[in-house]
């Protein structure tokens, strides 16, 4: 089976390139969170870097202990027993997209991986739309008719996947869409995978948050880790959350994990547990990274609104989904190489996501806007006002004019760069 490389690791390498090569480019691209780490997170690695030793493949048991008190502090009543540590949600969710079997039914959008990881396992992925207006979980009424018609053709459809809030739109599905697709997910007997890794990054930290666990926890499967949240993606660690008494899909994905990772990093293990007890000063690190992260996706917005695109308003995360189809330059991917190559831009195209490649949107990241050092990144998070800061100000310039300039471009023969 021929694997490509992810689509952001190839267009955050690509633009690496190009700065190397002395082209100044504002990198859209990537969702990494794009901040330091904590110094209380740091001291616990360092206490824990003589653990050497494997481990339980379900994870450490003051790992499970803490994940299990995570979720039950987000009114999911979870036993330690419940949950699977690995190294990253990523890795999670292909354990159990392998451990659960079938097809699966994923949003059109929905991140990269989602389709890569079920072409991986051998599944065919299912890509249904959103409702109008909204992102991150397919259209229930859609849903129904794709699964039957599918398994009309004699296919397995097993499981759904969603993700709350979304990436790569930054829209959170409202509880009215969850609870139907709940009532269809019982009807077909389907799974419902919940990738919640952005779930502490509301903007509104008031906004009301519905888990397809809180309404279907038979049939509820979630997966989060501390990437995002605590800008942890280079440790690559993430739990997974089953259903009670889901043994048997617990022995697969068990049988998955060791025979995959073994067992997630000791040392890594130890400061992740300390992170799910929610301690009072990185609770505090996550509301200040939540409100930069709103306020900078606001501002791009407000960047992508000026030239007349038509762009949700974001919910959570730190992504934007806007759609140029009113400048008339072709499809996804003809933009992203104007962006990148005349206006140092780089953004990736919708089709990445499974969006149809005619249509002209892009998912943009704004996370690495935050600065290029740590002092820079952390001037950002402790700003009151960061769009004032001058790394920040001189990027935001950059976009502004860039898509000003793209604005008044006219069509030319498409020569699509391949990110």
């Amino acid at each position: 089976m021929a694997v490509n490389l992810s689509a952001t690791l190839a267009a955050n390498e690509d633009i690496e390139r190009r700065r190397r090569a002395g082209q100044h480019v504002v990198n859209l691209a990537f969702g990494e969170a794009g901040l330091p780490v904590h110094p209380a997170l740091r001291e616990k690695l360092v206490a824990a870097s003589g653990r050497n030793g494997y481990g339980p493949v379900a994870g450490a048991a003051e790992l499970r202990d803490a994940a299990a008190g995570y979720w039950t502090r987000r009114r999911l009543i979870t036993e330690p027993a419940q949950v699977v540590c690995g190294p990253g949600s990523k890795s999670l969710l292909y354990g159990l997209l392998l451990a659960i079997g079938g097809d699966v039914v994923l949003t059109k959008p929905s991140w990269v991986s989602y389709a890569a990881q079920a072409d991986l396992v051998g599944s065919s992925p299912i890509l249904v739309p959103p409702p109008p207006g909204e992102g991150g979980t397919p259209d229930p009424e859609l849903v129904a008719e794709a699964v039957l018609a599918a398994r009309a053709l004699g296919r397995t459809v097993k499981s759904v996947l969603v993700t709350l809030p979304d990436n790569p739109t930054g829209l959170l599905a409202p509880e009215r869409t969850l609870r139907r697709l709940v009532e269809v997910a019982r009807e077909l007997d389907l799974y419902i995978i919940s990738d919640e890794i952005y779930r502490d990054l509301l903007h509104d930290p008031g906004l009301s948050y519905t888990s397809p666990a809180d309404l279907a926890p038979e049939r509820a499967l979630l997966t989060t880790g501390l990437s995002k949240s605590l800008a942890l993606g280079g440790w690559r660690i993430g739990v997974a959350r089953l259903p009670d008494g889901a043994d048997d899909l617990r022995r697969r994905l068990l049988a998955v994990a060791s025979e995959i990772w073994s067992a997630p990093a000791a040392p890594v293990q130890e400061a992740a547990a300390y992170a799910f007890t929610d301690p009072p000063e990185l609770t505090e690190r996550i509301a200040m990274s939540r409100r930069l992260h709103g306020t900078l996706a606001n501002a791009v917005r407000d960047r992508f609104l000026a030239i007349g695109a038509s762009v949700p308003a974001p919910h959570g995360g730190f992504y934007l989904y806007p759609d140029l189809g009113h400048l008339g330059l072709g499809g996804a991917a003809e933009v992203t190489r104007l962006l990148l190559e005349r206006h140092g831009i780089g953004v990736l195209p919708g089709h990445a996501f499974g969006d149809d490649p005619a249509a002209a949107r892009v998912r943009v990241a704004v996370s690495l806007l935050y600065g290029d050092t740590n002092e820079e990144r952390t001037a950002a998070l402790n700003s009151t006002d960061p769009l004032s800061l001058p790394w920040v100000k001189a990027s935001l310039d950059h976009v502004a004019l860039g898509l000003a300039e793209l604005a008044v471009s006219f069509p030319e023969p498409s020569h699509a760069l391949a990110i």
